[in-house]
């Protein structure tokens, strides 16, 4: 276990002085590791990355570049985050489906994977269980329990989770029906697809 912190001079990203880092692992440039966080080992971490305080990763736990972890989240092996995702506030993943004290279940074959997909948001408080995968600019409301698949640029909130409507890529809703589905604010466009919405290409 190591304190990058000691060499900070040395590394091209960021990790406060409370912080572990530990070997061998993999931290991008310009990432920022704040108070009180534990990376484990194997674990990859993208560039430009914002991890705030009191965050456990790892170990072996890939996340894309440009991800932003809010405080006390914590990222267990099975769980894959592509580049843009927001993990709000005290969200919680887990990564075994049928957990019990006296038996161990610590090994990667115990696992279940969740794969969260490029720009989704996880709102405060959710919880993600193991499993499922999360489209595309997806957006996941706070407070929700996600237990199955949510498709791309799908809003859901509740518990469990169901889907109430469409996220747009900048996070507002998309309130109309017609194609193409067309964002109040930024003027994007969307199509539907059988895995959720795609941006339609405009010049």
């Amino acid at each position: 276990m190591s304190n990058p912190a000691t060499d900070a001079a040395s590394k091209p990203y960021f990790v406060h002085e409370s912080s572990y880092v530990d070997e061998p692992s993999q931290i991008g440039e310009g990432t920022a590791i704040w108070h009180f966080c534990h990376i484990l080992g194997q674990t990859q971490i993208g560039k430009q990355c914002k991890i705030g305080q009191n965050v456990v990763i790892g170990p072996r736990v890939a996340i894309g570049n440009g991800v932003k972890i809010q405080n006390n989240v914590s990222i267990y092996p099975g769980v894959t985050l592509e580049d843009d995702v927001f993990c709000g506030p005290s969200m919680v993943f887990t990564n075994v489906f049928n957990p019990r004290s006296a038996i161990v279940r610590n090994s990667d074959e115990h696992f279940k994977k969740t794969l969260v997909k490029q720009g989704a948001s996880i709102g405060a408080n959710a919880t993600i269980v193991c499993g499922v995968t999360i489209g595309r600019y997806a957006f996941v409301g706070a407070g929700s329990v996600v237990t199955r698949d949510v498709p791309d640029y799908a809003l859901v909130y509740g518990n469990p989770a169901r889907q109430h409507g469409w996220a747009c890529y900048c996070g507002e809703s998309l309130k109309n029906s017609k194609e193409p589905i067309t964002c109040p604010t930024c003027q994007r466009q969307y199509q539907h697809t059988n895995n959720g919405l795609i941006a339609v290409e405009t010049v």
